[in-house]
């Protein structure tokens, strides 16, 4: 663990901020077509790379097209795409921790793996105000699995890797933070996260102190 106190801490949207409806919503919509439920979230993550969509590259049209020829699945791209995004619901909880820590001096932001999609799902459930900065791939053009992305935001926000914390529920996002010198934290469920959340926090008072 490192020695330096935090200054930022960064935010994963599906899986941490919200729940993941990106990988639930193609579970779901593999179960309902009787196509393969273990392999479509894979399929998913590969396709939303390769036909450019997650990096601003393509399109949701090109995103669908290709998962409808890789997995067989069916469904106008508009229906597709809102059961998609009715399943990333906000965690209300969450955003109150983001302004505690906040209000406790804290940088705070986003930093996801998404499409315009986190617009419109800003638009239904505006949650970008609670945050000092929103880091998105699809505006980036490039994302969490390159490990360049983690020394960009820490260069963006004139900080030193190891004072950002990361907090994802993604295990490789989380391994490539940390190999870049962020402090990491991996969501698994709200209990953990809450008493993770309070040592680390506890740890960067204490050095914030003797500094």
């Amino acid at each position: 663990m490192s020695s330096k106190k935090i200054s930022v801490v960064l935010f994963d949207y599906g899986g941490v901020l919200a729940d993941e409806g990106f990988r639930d919503g193609l579970v779901a919509l593999a179960k309902e077509q009787d196509l393969d439920v273990t392999a479509m979230p894979a399929e998913g993550m590969k396709a939303v790379y390769d036909s450019g969509f997650v990096l601003g590259r393509g399109t949701a049209a090109d995103f669908w097209a290709l998962m409808r020829e890789r997995t067989g699945l069916q469904g106008d791209d508009d229906v597709l795409t809102d059961r998609i995004l009715s399943g990333f619901v906000i965690r209300p909880w969450m955003i109150e921790r983001v302004q505690q820590l906040h209000e406790q001096g804290y940088v705070t932001g986003i930093l996801s793996d998404q499409t315009d999609w986190l617009d419109r799902l800003n638009k239904k459930y505006p949650f970008f105000d609670a945050f000092d900065h929103v880091f998105n791939s699809y505006y980036r053009g490039k994302g969490k699995q390159d490990p360049s992305l983690f020394s960009d935001v820490a260069t963006e926000l004139g900080m030193s890797p190891d004072e950002i914390l990361f907090i994802d529920d993604d295990v490789g996002n989380v391994a490539r933070a940390r190999d870049m010198g962020m402090q990491v934290l991996r969501y698994v469920d709200k209990e953990s996260f809450l008493q993770q959340l309070k040592q680390l926090i506890k740890k960067s008072n204490k050095l914030n102190k003797v500094v």
